[in-house]
């Protein structure tokens, strides 16, 4: 065969290709399909918190997809948006990890084609993860990483909608004046436990900034190494300052490490408050048994939320259908849930998948959202949903009390903590 009929029939073989290719393509544009990619650790040291996410927010996903007529929810009414698409997630694991949270951002974005992320959980993996979508003009959604930063880097296409450490941190300190005040406790000195991650390190910063601006005193920083297995040193150094308040920032095992060791060394603050953390996990509150009573921490959903949520009963009921054990949604669960419909009602009030366009409307609109304590979404320049509400609730035999503010609580706190050995 000469030369020139094989670049012939290397030619034909190509435009053979091409042709199969863009047959291809439209063939899966007319399965009519919109493919979300979600980013949570689905292994590692929070796997079970990101589980429950994914869980999350495939159940969103079953509510928009199916007609549901007896579900309050935006858009549970019909089957699919934008007259019939569905849509299919694809899900990835970030183990905790930032690199890998990056790296598998684009890939979901590069080789699967997804046309949005939902994700990370973790603020440390979220960062990194976010501004892949930022560079290529592509929307991330963000249902838990609390981290304030995250909504002051100027970002255009990265949506948050669970409250910031920064409002929660002011929370928390509005707590004790108003304990202070109404109880006569009196509590002036403060100290913070925090992992060395992104997510502890701006926690721990607005913690100290709310601290001190309404006048206490801040007497103890400390940081440790997350999945630590020894934490006795950073107890005693919290022992040692002996803080009337601790606010912790403690994911997972972390939590339930931090609470065994104060045990062990006999040691408790009058008052704990703990941000995003293993506090809400209803797992770990029933591995930790009455050790975990008496400790407190905000919530934007727990159990004993639902009667002021009544559209959450029937969406949990899908969520625990897709989680083993099937456990209710937390505070973090529920937000990735609620990322997933916000995002929904956007694409189909645009009537495209134009993201710019989202993107305007997003901003531009205030969002129903049953599944949220406020009941509203709006999301202000940088992303951040100014319309998050959490309240803070006290562990006790096993149930989340309301306890601040006072328009939403059920139950009066209890102060100071019992000590270890006060309690039976």
């Amino acid at each position: 065969m000469s030369k020139s009929w094989g670049r012939v029939i290397a030619s034909i073989i190509a435009i053979a290709l091409l042709v199969s290719f863009a047959v291809s393509g439209v063939a899966s544009a007319e399965e009519k399909v919109i493919k979300i990619g979600t980013l949570f650790p689905l292994t590692g040291p929070v796997a079970l918190a990101g589980q429950r996410c994914k869980a999350a927010v495939e159940a969103a996903v079953e509510v928009i997809n199916n007609s549901y007529p007896d579900i309050p929810v935006p858009l549970a009414d019909q089957e699919g948006i934008l007259g019939g698409y569905k849509i299919v997630l694809i899900h990835a694991d970030h183990q905790g990890k930032p690199d890998v949270g990056k790296s598998e951002a684009e890939r979901l974005f590069d080789q699967e084609g997804v046309f949005a992320i939902i994700g990370s959980y973790n603020s440390a993996v979220t960062k990194p993860a976010s501004m892949v979508a930022e560079r290529r003009k592509r929307i991330f959604m963000c249902g838990a990483s609390s981290s304030a930063a995250l909504t002051k880097r100027g970002t255009r296409y990265f949506f948050r909608i669970a409250p910031t450490d920064e409002t929660e941190s002011i929370e928390f300190v509005n707590f004790i004046k108003w304990l202070n005040e109404t109880e006569g406790t009196n509590y002036k000195t403060f100290g913070v436990i925090y992992e060395n991650t992104e997510f502890g390190k701006h926690a721990a910063q607005e913690a100290k900034k709310a601290i001190e601006e309404a006048g206490f005193e801040y007497v103890a920083d400390v940081a440790f190494n997350p999945g630590a297995t020894n934490l006795n040193s950073e107890v005693q150094m919290l022992k040692g300052k002996n803080p009337d308040v601790v606010f912790g920032a403690c994911l997972g095992a972390d939590y339930i490490l931090w609470i065994k060791t104060m045990k062990q060394l006999s040691w408790l603050p009058k008052v704990s408050l703990n941000y995003c953390s293993g506090y809400q996990d209803p797992l770990i509150a029933k591995q930790l048994g009455g050790d975990g009573d008496y400790f407190m921490g905000t919530t934007g959903y727990s159990p004993e939320l639902a009667e002021l949520m009544p559209a959450v009963a029937p969406v949990e009921e899908i969520y625990k259908s897709k989680i083993d054990p099937p456990v209710p949604f937390d505070s973090d669960s529920i937000q990735e849930a609620v990322a997933m419909l916000v995002l929904a009602q956007a694409i189909e009030k645009v009537g495209s998948l134009d993201t710019e366009k989202i993107v305007d409307a997003l901003y531009a609109n205030e969002w129903d959202s049953p599944l949220s304590l406020g009941g509203k979404v709006a999301f202000a320049p940088g992303g951040q949903n100014i319309k998050a509400m959490s309240t803070i609730t006290q562990l006790i035999g096993g149930e989340y009390r309301r306890v601040f503010p006072e328009e939403f609580a059920n139950a009066e706190p209890v102060v100071p903590m019992p000590s270890w050995d006060q309690r039976k």
